[in-house]
């Protein structure tokens, strides 16, 4: 062998030992999405009606974010429109754990609790979101709505007048009824 074929054999063989003796190359994470990116893909999704993939999103904020209260309260609207009532209820739910004073999550709980009929409950949800918010109109309208189901007039009246007052529109129909039930009730006119 001659010792240019010598060098050539020693130099291949110290590259390929050494080769094998280094660390292999690291690869960089790749890097994860935040809470934010997917509540954001869920509200893209919820406004194109897809709940069950915005639900999906919003499990994933989550999971990245446990504290997040906004995804939970965005993920029991997309239940409440799958129609899967106690999934809502147990997000708004932890909503207000994790907020006490986040009217809004009252307000939909309420409105839940109204659609599967437990009215007590909704008309407790709808309260609690207005001693937090005296502003809040839809939640004065649908506890007049439910107080008018009730046959209890003169609080539906107060509720109605109030949500009138504060700019919410009141479907004049609804309205009529509920004015000519309360002067019936009353033998008056009100005001």
């Amino acid at each position: 062998m001659t010792l240019r074929t010598g060098i050539i054999v020693w130099t291949v063989f110290l590259l390929l030992a050494g080769c094998a003796t280094e660390k292999p190359i690291e690869r960089a994470p790749l890097p994860q999405e935040t809470a934010e990116t997917y509540f954001n893909r869920g509200v893209d999704s919820s406004q194109k009606g897809d709940f069950k993939k915005a639900v999906s999103d919003y499990n994933k904020a989550i999971d990245v974010k446990p504290e997040f209260v906004v995804a939970y309260l965005n993920r029991g609207y997309s239940h409440s429109r799958m129609g899967e009532f106690d999934k809502a209820i147990a997000d708004y739910t932890k909503a207000i754990e994790l907020n006490p004073r986040y009217a809004i999550a009252y307000h939909n709980r309420g409105f839940v609790y109204r659609r599967m009929g437990e009215y007590d409950r909704a008309i407790l949800d709808f309260t609690k979101a207005i001693e937090i918010d005296q502003k809040y109109a839809s939640a004065y309208y649908y506890r007049g709505h439910i107080y008018h189901y009730n046959g209890e007039y003169d609080k539906a009246w107060e509720d109605i007048k109030k949500a009138r007052s504060l700019g919410y529109k009141v479907p004049s129909e609804f309205f009529k009824n509920l004015k000519e039930a309360y002067e019936k009730k009353k033998g008056i006119s009100p005001n």
